[in-house]
Protein backbone atom coordinates (compact mmCIF):
# COMPACT_ATOMS: atom_id res chain seq x y z
CA UNK A 1 0.00 0.00 0.00
CA UNK A 2 1.81 3.22 -0.98
CA UNK A 3 1.65 6.36 1.09
CA UNK A 4 -0.50 9.35 0.65
CA UNK A 5 1.55 12.36 -0.43
CA UNK A 6 2.07 14.62 2.49
CA UNK A 7 2.47 18.41 2.51
CA UNK A 8 2.48 20.74 6.14
CA UNK A 9 -0.01 23.12 6.17
CA UNK A 10 2.04 26.13 6.48
CA UNK A 11 4.21 24.87 4.03
CA UNK A 12 0.87 24.66 1.50
CA UNK A 13 -0.04 28.14 2.63
CA UNK A 14 3.10 29.20 1.55
CA UNK A 15 3.27 27.64 -1.71
CA UNK A 16 -0.15 29.76 -2.49
CA UNK A 17 0.76 32.72 -1.05
CA UNK A 18 4.42 32.41 -3.51
CA UNK A 19 2.36 31.78 -6.25
CA UNK A 20 -0.41 34.62 -6.50
CA UNK A 21 2.25 36.73 -5.35
CA UNK A 22 4.45 36.15 -8.34
CA UNK A 23 1.74 36.20 -10.84
CA UNK A 24 0.30 39.76 -9.55
CA UNK A 25 4.15 41.02 -9.80
CA UNK A 26 4.25 40.15 -13.50
CA UNK A 27 1.20 42.67 -14.11
CA UNK A 28 1.62 46.53 -13.81
CA UNK A 29 0.71 48.86 -11.15
CA UNK A 30 -2.14 50.68 -10.50
CA UNK A 31 -2.51 53.85 -7.60
CA UNK A 32 -5.39 54.96 -6.29
CA UNK A 33 -5.37 58.39 -4.13
CA UNK A 34 -7.82 60.91 -2.71
CA UNK A 35 -7.61 64.39 -4.15
CA UNK A 36 -9.88 67.79 -3.44
CA UNK A 37 -12.02 66.41 -6.47
CA UNK A 38 -12.57 63.14 -5.12
CA UNK A 39 -10.36 59.49 -5.13
CA UNK A 40 -8.15 59.54 -8.35
CA UNK A 41 -7.26 55.88 -9.80
CA UNK A 42 -4.21 55.66 -11.86
CA UNK A 43 -3.15 52.28 -13.82
CA UNK A 44 -0.64 51.99 -16.10
CA UNK A 45 -2.37 50.18 -18.85
CA UNK A 46 -1.96 50.40 -22.62
CA UNK A 47 -5.44 48.24 -23.67
CA UNK A 48 -8.38 50.44 -24.72
CA UNK A 49 -11.03 48.08 -23.35
CA UNK A 50 -9.45 45.72 -21.35
CA UNK A 51 -9.95 47.99 -17.87
CA UNK A 52 -8.53 47.80 -14.79
CA UNK A 53 -10.52 50.51 -13.01
CA UNK A 54 -15.13 50.31 -13.78
CA UNK A 55 -17.98 51.37 -11.67
CA UNK A 56 -20.26 49.44 -9.20
CA UNK A 57 -21.74 51.60 -7.34
CA UNK A 58 -23.44 55.04 -7.47
CA UNK A 59 -20.52 56.28 -5.64
CA UNK A 60 -18.41 53.51 -5.44
CA UNK A 61 -15.46 52.23 -7.78
CA UNK A 62 -13.64 49.07 -8.18
CA UNK A 63 -9.93 48.64 -9.28
CA UNK A 64 -7.89 45.31 -9.75
CA UNK A 65 -4.56 44.13 -10.86
CA UNK A 66 -3.25 40.53 -11.48
CA UNK A 67 -5.15 37.81 -13.75
CA UNK A 68 -7.36 39.64 -15.81
CA UNK A 69 -10.26 37.30 -16.24
CA UNK A 70 -10.02 36.70 -12.24
CA UNK A 71 -10.30 40.53 -11.26
CA UNK A 72 -12.86 40.98 -13.78
CA UNK A 73 -15.63 37.83 -12.46
CA UNK A 74 -14.93 39.20 -8.94
CA UNK A 75 -16.04 43.12 -10.75
CA UNK A 76 -18.92 41.40 -12.10
CA UNK A 77 -20.09 40.02 -9.11
CA UNK A 78 -19.98 42.99 -7.26
CA UNK A 79 -22.22 44.81 -9.43
CA UNK A 80 -24.44 41.86 -9.00
CA UNK A 81 -24.85 42.25 -4.74
CA UNK A 82 -24.65 45.74 -4.98
CA UNK A 83 -27.88 46.23 -7.87
CA UNK A 84 -29.35 43.59 -5.43
CA UNK A 85 -28.97 45.14 -2.57
CA UNK A 86 -29.96 48.46 -3.55
CA UNK A 87 -33.08 47.40 -5.28
CA UNK A 88 -33.90 45.73 -1.85
CA UNK A 89 -33.26 47.63 0.42
CA UNK A 90 -32.08 51.70 -0.53
CA UNK A 91 -29.30 52.99 -3.11
CA UNK A 92 -28.09 54.28 0.30
CA UNK A 93 -26.88 51.20 2.00
CA UNK A 94 -24.84 49.80 -0.72
CA UNK A 95 -21.42 51.13 0.61
CA UNK A 96 -17.80 49.79 -0.28
CA UNK A 97 -16.99 48.36 3.50
CA UNK A 98 -19.63 45.56 2.96
CA UNK A 99 -18.27 44.85 -0.37
CA UNK A 100 -14.80 44.52 0.49
CA UNK A 101 -16.20 42.10 3.28
CA UNK A 102 -18.07 39.62 0.66
CA UNK A 103 -14.81 39.86 -1.66
CA UNK A 104 -11.84 39.23 1.17
CA UNK A 105 -14.95 36.24 1.84
CA UNK A 106 -14.91 34.87 -1.57
CA UNK A 107 -10.92 35.83 -2.08
CA UNK A 108 -10.27 33.93 1.70
CA UNK A 109 -12.39 30.88 0.33
CA UNK A 110 -10.73 30.05 -2.42
CA UNK A 111 -6.84 31.10 -1.44
CA UNK A 112 -8.39 28.27 1.46
CA UNK A 113 -10.00 25.26 -0.33
CA UNK A 114 -9.15 25.88 -4.22
CA UNK A 115 -6.12 24.07 -6.00
CA UNK A 116 -5.00 27.44 -7.30
CA UNK A 117 -5.44 30.47 -5.72
CA UNK A 118 -6.69 34.03 -7.31
CA UNK A 119 -4.11 36.15 -8.72
CA UNK A 120 -5.47 39.14 -8.32
CA UNK A 121 -5.08 42.46 -6.14
CA UNK A 122 -8.26 44.41 -5.42
CA UNK A 123 -9.75 47.73 -4.62
CA UNK A 124 -12.77 48.90 -3.49
CA UNK A 125 -12.98 52.92 -2.84
CA UNK A 126 -15.89 55.00 -1.90
CA UNK A 127 -16.11 58.77 -2.40
CA UNK A 128 -17.61 60.88 0.33
CA UNK A 129 -18.45 64.73 0.84
CA UNK A 130 -15.51 65.23 1.79
CA UNK A 131 -11.57 64.29 1.67
CA UNK A 132 -11.57 62.64 5.14
CA UNK A 133 -15.33 60.91 4.01
CA UNK A 134 -13.09 58.96 1.34
CA UNK A 135 -12.89 54.86 1.98
CA UNK A 136 -10.43 52.91 0.32
CA UNK A 137 -9.92 49.23 1.00
CA UNK A 138 -7.73 47.10 -0.37
CA UNK A 139 -7.94 42.89 -0.43
CA UNK A 140 -5.60 40.75 -0.90
CA UNK A 141 -5.07 37.33 -2.87
CA UNK A 142 -5.76 35.42 0.22
CA UNK A 143 -9.08 37.88 1.90
CA UNK A 144 -7.02 39.91 3.62
CA UNK A 145 -8.54 43.48 3.85
CA UNK A 146 -6.49 46.50 4.27
CA UNK A 147 -8.36 49.82 5.30
CA UNK A 148 -6.04 52.44 3.28
CA UNK A 149 -5.78 56.63 3.70
CA UNK A 150 -4.78 58.67 1.69
CA UNK A 151 -3.27 56.72 -1.15
CA UNK A 152 -2.14 53.01 -1.61
CA UNK A 153 -0.69 50.74 -4.33
CA UNK A 154 -1.61 47.66 -6.11
CA UNK A 155 0.18 45.04 -7.87
CA UNK A 156 3.93 45.16 -10.33
CA UNK A 157 6.53 46.78 -8.67
CA UNK A 158 4.15 47.82 -5.47
CA UNK A 159 6.95 48.15 -2.60
CA UNK A 160 8.91 50.68 -5.17
CA UNK A 161 6.05 52.29 -6.55
CA UNK A 162 4.35 52.73 -2.72
CA UNK A 163 7.92 54.40 -1.46
CA UNK A 164 7.70 56.99 -4.01
CA UNK A 165 4.04 57.88 -3.52
CA UNK A 166 4.34 58.19 -0.07
CA UNK A 167 7.03 60.76 -0.74
CA UNK A 168 4.96 62.77 -3.02
CA UNK A 169 1.83 62.40 -1.80
CA UNK A 170 0.00 65.43 -0.42
CA UNK A 171 -3.48 65.30 1.19
CA UNK A 172 -4.30 68.55 -0.72
CA UNK A 173 -3.36 67.77 -4.00
CA UNK A 174 -5.72 68.56 -7.25
CA UNK A 175 -7.17 66.28 -9.96
CA UNK A 176 -4.47 67.02 -12.30
CA UNK A 177 -1.44 66.92 -9.67
CA UNK A 178 -2.66 63.43 -8.67
CA UNK A 179 -2.79 61.91 -12.30
CA UNK A 180 0.48 63.82 -12.72
CA UNK A 181 1.58 62.45 -9.76
CA UNK A 182 0.07 58.87 -10.53
CA UNK A 183 1.56 58.84 -14.39
CA UNK A 184 5.11 59.67 -12.81
CA UNK A 185 5.47 57.17 -9.79
CA UNK A 186 4.52 54.40 -12.40
CA UNK A 187 7.02 55.03 -14.71
CA UNK A 188 10.00 53.56 -12.12
CA UNK A 189 12.38 55.68 -10.24
CA UNK A 190 14.36 56.47 -14.01
CA UNK A 191 11.59 56.97 -16.40
CA UNK A 192 9.61 59.53 -17.32
CA UNK A 193 5.88 60.10 -16.67
CA UNK A 194 4.10 57.46 -18.57
CA UNK A 195 2.09 59.38 -21.63
CA UNK A 196 -1.51 59.13 -21.70
CA UNK A 197 -1.81 56.34 -24.35
CA UNK A 198 -0.36 54.08 -21.68
CA UNK A 199 -2.34 54.82 -18.48
CA UNK A 200 -5.97 54.63 -17.62
CA UNK A 201 -7.33 56.60 -15.10
CA UNK A 202 -10.58 57.45 -13.97
CA UNK A 203 -12.24 59.74 -10.90
CA UNK A 204 -14.70 59.30 -8.66
CA UNK A 205 -16.24 62.58 -8.18
CA UNK A 206 -17.69 63.88 -5.71
CA UNK A 207 -19.11 67.10 -6.99
CA UNK A 208 -21.14 64.28 -8.99
CA UNK A 209 -25.10 63.95 -7.11
CA UNK A 210 -25.29 60.32 -7.79
CA UNK A 211 -23.00 58.26 -10.19
CA UNK A 212 -19.56 59.66 -9.45
CA UNK A 213 -17.72 57.53 -11.40
CA UNK A 214 -16.31 59.45 -14.20
CA UNK A 215 -13.30 58.08 -17.01
CA UNK A 216 -10.69 60.32 -18.04
CA UNK A 217 -9.20 59.91 -21.56
CA UNK A 218 -8.26 61.80 -24.89
CA UNK A 219 -7.91 65.67 -24.63
CA UNK A 220 -9.02 65.69 -20.84
CA UNK A 221 -6.41 63.04 -19.86
CA UNK A 222 -3.74 64.84 -22.38
CA UNK A 223 -4.48 68.32 -20.71
CA UNK A 224 -4.39 66.73 -16.84
CA UNK A 225 -1.14 65.78 -17.67
CA UNK A 226 0.45 68.64 -19.82
CA UNK A 227 -0.59 71.63 -17.23
CA UNK A 228 2.23 72.65 -14.78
Amino acid sequence: MTMPFYVPPEQMMKDRADYARKGIARGRSLVAMSAAEGVVLVAANASRTLHKTSEIYDRIAFAGVGKYNEFEMLRIAGVRQADLKGYAFAREDVNARALANAYAQTLGTVFTHELKPYEVEILVAQVGPTREDDEMFQILYDGVVMDKEGSTVLGGQAETVSEALTERYRPDLDLGAAVRLGASVLAGPDGESLPADQLEVALLDRRRPRRCFHRLKGSELDTLLAAS
